[in-house]
């Protein structure tokens, strides 16, 4: 394990520090010149589409799902790990700087989760028995109808079955253990037996029941975390100040609390921001299309515009949350972090660390384990869909029901396995999707822009 541990590290570094840099903020800001910068244009437009008729009993289609639904299910895998364990990496990591860099990157990555979105509706397909597949494969195909888009679907579909339907899920169940056993002290053996049997039973039922489950699911564990998050702030609100102004003067001189040279310490913050910006905000990864090409609405824009939404939810206001609890709650006044590293600290215990600041230190890793939880589980339930829709492109139907079994066993082998591989795998995979996904999106950017620029009114 320490020996693929070495391999896997050292090709994510090439990965985020350079590829992925180039890759996600180039066309971020590609899309948002392109389309007139819809994130801000659209921004009003996808808030009133998600939140104008607002309810946790969606109604029930034949085949799709309502514009919500999909949104829902699209959240699931958004705010998961990344946005606790993958938020408290990179500060640690890259300093208070990092969160800067990820909300740089959420910006621009607003209008690259449009221009997915409205490809996802463009491309799909409708089979004979009503039911609807889309996602990167098809607009890969669609971008380049030939062998090299033969190829770039085949790795793509590839990837994201490893990525997301078995090291993903690993991740989650990880995080899920771990932070149940921190803070009620249950091996984390059985927390991953317990939540692989839940997930096997909801598999059971489809994309139908998935989303059923996560339409539910995602607005009560946000509004819970961002409760949580409230106290917190709070009771340290004389130090939210300093905290945020941790965040900006950090994301240019991090150096000053990670050490070292300038230029390495900036490339440090920014990679983190990169890196675990694409784990929570999934921009640019090719994973939430296949969520959004199920929601059923006039035109495509509709469903970009509340893709924009999802990712402000999951960075500007889930993430943000995080920061400024951990930042406020560890890294100022007499927080354990304020004077240097604390022996014992580490990202999967950061955020139960900071919450217990106000909460104790009995109820404080509980309320953040609870909302792992929801957070991860119902990520678990999104991704495995994903990984879904690519292995019967790949293999037919066949092979799904094998599929989901190979995946129950890896959910409950991340609950068993050493942290950092699994993290350090789920990276290289979730990076190696972004490179067929871009470049399907900067062929047939044209589309987007086209359709960005209609008269959409309500």
């Amino acid at each position: 394990m320490a020996a693929l541990l070495s391999i896997v590290k050292n090709i994510n570094f090439y990965l985020s520090d350079y590829i992925l840099v180039i890759l996600l903020l180039g066309t971020g800001i590609l899309f948002s010149f392109k389309t007139k910068f819809v994130q801000v244009r659209c921004f009003g437009e996808g808030m009133r589409r998600v939140f104008g008729g607002f309810t946790l009993n969606g109604e029930k289609h034949k085949s799709g799902l309502s514009s919500f639904q999909a949104l829902a299910t699209a959240i699931a895998a958004q705010v998961g790990t990344g946005n606790i364990i993958g938020a408290c990496g990179a500060i640690l990591i890259g300093g208070p700087g990092a969160i800067f860099w990820m909300w740089i990157i959420a910006f621009f990555g607003m209008a690259t989760i449009y221009a997915e979105a409205v490809l996802a509706q463009e491309t799909r397909v409708v089979n004979e028995d009503g039911s609807i597949h889309g996602g990167p494969v098809y607009y890969i195909k669609k971008a380049f109808p030939n062998g090299f888009g033969t190829f770039l679907a085949g790795f793509f579909a590839i990837a994201i079955t490893l990525a997301l339907g078995f090291m993903g899920s690993m991740v989650q169940s990880n995080s899920i253990g771990e932070t149940c056993h921190n803070a009620i002290g249950i091996p984390s053996w059985i927390v991953g037996a317990v939540v692989t049997a839940v997930a096997a039973l909801i598999f059971i039922g489809g994309i139908q029941r998935i989303a059923s489950v996560t339409e539910k699911l995602v607005p009560v564990m946000a509004v819970l975390y961002i409760l949580g998050g409230f106290v917190v702030i709070f009771v340290r609100i004389k130090y939210v100040p300093q905290a945020l102004g941790m965040i900006f003067k950090y994301a240019f001189v991090p150096n000053a609390i990670i050490g070292g040279s300038l230029g390495y310490a900036l490339k440090t913050a920014l990679s983190q921001g990169v890196k675990r910006g694409l784990f929570s905000n999934e921009a640019g990864m090719g994973s939430t299309p296949h969520a959004h090409a199920l929601a059923n609405v006039k035109t495509p824009h509709e469903q970009g515009t509340v893709a924009m939404v999802g990712l402000f939810v999951d960075t500007f206001v889930v993430l943000t949350m995080t920061a400024l609890v951990v930042i406020s709650g560890l890294y100022t006044g007499d927080g354990i972090l304020a004077s240097g590293a604390a022996e014992g600290v580490n990202k999967s215990n950061m955020a139960q660390l900071a919450f217990s600041v106000c909460m104790g230190d009995k109820f404080g890793p509980v309320f953040v384990a609870i909302c792992l939880l929801f957070f991860a589980f119902s990520t678990i339930l999104s991704w495995n869909y994903f990984g879904k829709v690519n292995v019967q492109y790949l293999f037919g139907k066949k092979a799904v029901p094998v599929y989901s079994a190979l995946a129950l066993i890896f959910i409950f082998l991340g609950s068993c396995l050493s942290n950092d591989l699994v993290w350090e795998l789920a990276d290289m995979f979730n990076q190696l999707m972004v490179i067929p996904n871009v470049i399907a999106l900067i062929a047939l950017s044209s589309w987007v822009k086209k359709e960005s620029l209609k008269d959409h009114r309500l």
